[in-house]
């Protein structure tokens, strides 16, 4: 898994150091990936990518795999977007990329495309897969969605979410081996049994909950925009046209530069179910 790759634990802050890899030679693009994954989940995309001419660069996002699990604050700033966003420059900044592309997967297109707002001269492309931007999704959550993604508010808002999970984590994450790969699967187990990783993730969906809405709301509300070229991808056997129809309609008031989009054959881990898709997709936008 990720041959040729380096892996490092990198500090970005006094506090928060990330664990990752990285590999090839080219421009930069970082991979940042879902709940509950770590950066494992992209083993096959990540090489292809760097065969292709890129460098590319895979972390755990802060408080997940082995990355740093920082002891959380009551406004759940601590696991923010805005706190990963920071954490991804930092990175890319201490691996020697002044400019790069950010894609990110789920939970890790948030910061995605957190980074691209907070950080435009940092961000030369951005690529969001199987997501719309939080405030978005929230403002359209009728009852079927609650249904749906009930875990949503779970893990945002229940007291009872860590004790629940931390129980019996395997039963509640099922990792599969099979579906997955052996040392993928293996990172996340290994990521998921430990509690102050539950801990961490609950975190990051009780910030999607409070501060990151109110980080969308000020933006939209200032005009604020993503001004790179922006690519929105997401898994046919999903449920994202579903509930958003057209993606790319709802991204597009968030976006002022270039805007294109990819469908993906697969549910919705994609990177593992659909990589070589996934992988020449991601190639014709970033090239």
């Amino acid at each position: 898994m990720f041959d040729t790759f380096a892996e490092w634990d990198i500090p970005v802050s006094d506090s928060v150091t990330l664990h990752g890899r990285s590999g090839g030679e080219g421009p930069p693009v970082v991979l940042l990936h879902g709940h509950p994954r770590t950066h494992t989940t992209w083993y096959r995309v990540a090489p292809a990518l760097a065969r292709a001419g890129f460098a590319v660069v895979c972390p755990d996002l802060r408080g997940y795999g082995r990355s740093a699990k920082p002891d959380p604050d009551e406004e759940h700033e601590v696991y923010c977007d805005r706190a990963m966003a920071a954490d991804t420059v930092a990175l890319m900044r201490g691996l020697g990329h002044r400019r790069f592309a950010v894609v990110g997967h789920d939970r890790g297109s948030y910061v995605a495309y957190r980074t691209a707002l907070d950080h435009p001269d940092s961000v030369s492309r951005l690529g969001v897969l199987d997501s719309v931007p939080i405030i978005e999704a929230l403002e359209r959550a009728d009852a079927k969605f609650a249904a749906a993604w009930w875990h949503w508010f779970f893990l945002g808002a229940s007291p009872h979410a860590e004790r629940v999970i931390t129980a019996d984590p395997l039963a509640w994450y099922h990792p599969d081996e099979h579906a997955m790969g052996y040392e993928n699967c293996r990172d996340m187990t290994r990521a998921v049994t430990n509690p102050a990783t539950v801990r961490a993730m609950l975190e990051d969906y009780r910030a999607g909950l409070t501060v990151d809405r109110a980080h969308d709301e000020a933006d939209r509300a200032a005009r604020r925009v993503i001004t790179c070229p922006t690519l929105v991808a997401w898994s046919v056997r999903d449920d994202m046209e579903d509930f958003y129809g057209d993606p790319v309609a709802v991204w597009r008031s968030w976006v002022s530069g270039e805007l294109s989009s990819g469908r993906i054959e697969s549910g919705h881990h994609m990177a593992e179910e659909n990589p070589d898709q996934l992988a020449e997709t991601l190639v014709r936008f970033l090239r």
